[in-house]
């Protein structure tokens, strides 16, 4: 229990000796003994600014007060190194905050997206039980094509406060369909080059890998809906704006996509470690690269699927290289074979 007389409270001569203006008080030490401490009254009073521009001219007041920190007459300078922050602030080690052209909370935005064709890359749910709108936009959401994924709803707070229990991903990008790639190719008069990504989950490597296709003149590159990386924002920073150059189809299934290139002459090249060497295999004519997953590669049936299989020369002691780079040599390689 707490003992009433011991708790810190003016002394009550020292008050009155305080308004008459002595500017001192005391307060019981842990002893039992007074404490005295004095109040200073000229402390420069914080002004109000309308702008960075004018918050940060450095303007000197001068403090005269008995302060510990500072000595007396000392010069206080007040700049941007004394103004607050603004806006709600980010722990260390939390996530970054989204981009916001690329973030949608709440139910009705996340609705709308969707009956309006909106591609979205993932759907973040707070976990419990979720009422009948909620289970209806997740229900448009897996139609479209959507990862629907149920998290905490601590992590959806730390995405977005006001997020009604819902956040959806969109697409950096618009994508394109097949058909629309290999209608560019007759375009510009050129043999069809694609390369299809069967798995690759790594965003970082999905914008590398776009990167690389436009560097290298391809005339667009297929990822499946499931289980591989979206048009996100890492993928686009990694893409380095690319994306707005390649076209980038999304197809439902990528052994049907095969079927439906293989049926058009165009020749599906896949990657595995028993491939004849690229360096020197003939990769001229109408060509789709298929890269594998960063740990497993290409799936069987999609191998089982390709014309031929390739493999680039491991001088190392490491058995393979990482998906994005592995890409890029390869598609050097038709550029290479094609100047030919």
């Amino acid at each position: 229990m707490t003992d009433n007389n011991n708790r810190r409270k003016p002394n009550r001569a020292q008050g009155a000796s305080h308004a008459q203006g002595a500017g001192r008080r005391t307060y019981p030490n842990a002893a039992g003994g007074p404490r005295v401490g004095r109040i200073e009254r000229n402390v420069p009073k914080a002004r109000q600014v309308s702008s960075d521009e004018e918050y940060n001219v450095k303007e000197e007041e001068t403090y005269t007060g008995n302060s510990t920190l500072h000595a007396p007459h000392a010069t206080l300078h007040r700049g941007s190194a004394y103004r607050a922050p603004t806006g709600p602030q980010r722990r260390e080690g939390s996530p970054e905050p989204p981009d916001d052209g690329h973030l949608l909370a709440g139910r009705n935005p996340i609705r709308e997206a969707l009956r309006a064709g909106r591609p979205v890359e993932k759907l973040l749910v707070a976990s419990g039980e979720l009422s009948g709108a909620a289970q209806e936009i997740i229900g448009m959401a897996r139609e479209a094509g959507a990862v629907v994924q149920k998290v905490d709803r601590s992590r959806l707070d730390a995405l977005y406060p006001a997020h009604q229990g819902m956040l959806a991903y969109v697409a950096a990008v618009p994508y394109a369909t097949l058909s629309d790639i290999l209608a560019a190719a007759d375009e510009k008069g050129e043999d069809p080059f694609l390369i299809l990504l069967d798995g690759v989950t790594d965003p970082h490597n999905l914008g590398a890998i776009v990167r690389s296709a436009e560097c290298a003149g391809a005339h667009g590159v297929v990822i499946p809906e499931r289980r591989a990386a979206g048009l996100t924002p890492a993928a686009a920073k990694a893409a380095a704006g690319a994306l707005n150059h390649m076209p980038i189809a999304r197809v439902t299934n990528l052994n049907r996509a095969i079927e439906e290139l293989k049926a058009r002459n165009i020749w599906v090249i896949g990657t595995a470690m028993d491939g004849e060497d690229a360096l020197s295999a003939d990769l001229t004519g109408p060509v789709a690269l298929v890269i594998g997953s960063e740990g497993e590669g290409i799936s069987r049936l999609t191998l089982e699927k390709c014309d031929r299989t390739i493999s680039l020369p491991m001088k190392g002691r490491i058995e393979s290289l990482n998906a994005s780079v592995a890409a890029g040599i390869l598609m050097y390689e038709v550029v290479r074979a094609r100047r030919h």
